[in-house]
């Protein structure tokens, strides 16, 4: 059964493990060929009255990444935060720390997803030991340290350092300022993913 594309969004979810469990659901529904959302001006009209978002995603640029569309998610359901690598600045983590204190969300999740072209940038200035200048030269330069952590040599490094870099974002998420305290009280839970580009499945780290 579907949902009608000009119905509200969901009803609110109030805990980290029920968001988790919703983001989740959509992406089976999103990997099995059954969304039940769709992008029609009808639904963003019922939406817009107010949000009640039940996450937050911090995740890539990538083109072929719509976290809408991978998570099955319509409009009012989650707040995204998107940049190279999904690499974090005070921008960013100020976005973060609104959809917490201000929106409510029980959950933030920091996505990657394989063949990541902003930490295979990253790689290859590890191995060259040439970094480009300027901007990007800033989104290389944050992911630099997780490619150190699993070694530019390794076969495999652009998928480790990908690995790496979501895991070392979900510590800083950490620190964000109105995110510290609803963790430690157990309001909010921080999870890292990866998307699989080939299959369209979302697997969560450990």
């Amino acid at each position: 059964m579907t949902t009608d594309p000009s119905a509200p969004a969901t009803a609110a979810v109030i805990s980290a493990e029920e968001a988790l469990a919703e983001l989740v659901a959509g992406n089976k529904r999103f990997v099995s060929g059954r969304p039940e959302h769709g992008h029609r001006v009808s639904a963003a009209a019922a939406a817009s009255g107010g949000q009640q978002p039940h996450a937050v995603v911090v995740g890539c640029i990538d083109s072929r990444v719509p976290l809408e569309a991978i998570f099955d998610q319509t409009f009012g359901n989650i707040c995204v935060v998107r940049s190279g690598g999904h690499v974090v600045d005070r921008a960013v983590l100020g976005s973060v720390g609104f959809a917490v204190a201000k929106l409510g969300v029980p959950l933030i999740m920091v996505l990657g997803h394989k063949r990541c072209g902003a930490v295979q940038a990253a790689v290859e200035a590890v191995r060259t030991n040439e970094y480009p200048d300027g901007d990007i030269g800033y989104l290389v330069d944050q992911l630099t340290p997780a490619v150190l952590a699993v070694g530019a040599d390794d076969p495999d490094a652009p998928e480790k350092a990908m690995r790496a870099h979501v895991a070392r974002t979900v510590l800083r998420m950490r620190d964000v300022t109105g995110v510290t305290d609803p963790v430690a009280a157990g309001r909010v839970d921080i999870v890292g993913a990866v998307y699989d580009l080939d299959t369209g499945l979302v697997d969560l780290l450990p």
